[in-house]
């Protein structure tokens, strides 16, 4: 069970928004390099951004989750 990185972002909060919505779908996920990110300006860019990971046998779900619109964007019809 290796973890799998899906997503990549130098934003703590884009990162926890990400891992929330991976979560409320049912997959675990985690949020790693989000400390360096916030020890030091530009840290997090030298260590490759903050990171989301699921484990592997996870990573193909989120990533169909991660490619769908987030509830309530403009590009879902309106009901």
């Amino acid at each position: 069970m290796s973890p799998v990185t899906v997503f990549q972002t130098y934003s703590p909060a884009e990162a926890q928004l990400v891992r929330s919505r991976l979560d409320a779908a049912g997959i675990q996920a985690i949020v790693t390099h989000e400390l360096s990110a916030l020890s030091m300006d530009g840290y997090s860019m030298a260590t490759g951004g903050i990171l989301v990971q699921v484990p592997d046998e996870q990573a193909q779900a989120a990533r169909e989750i991660l490619n769908l619109p987030p509830a309530g964007s403009s590009d879902e019809p309106a009901s």
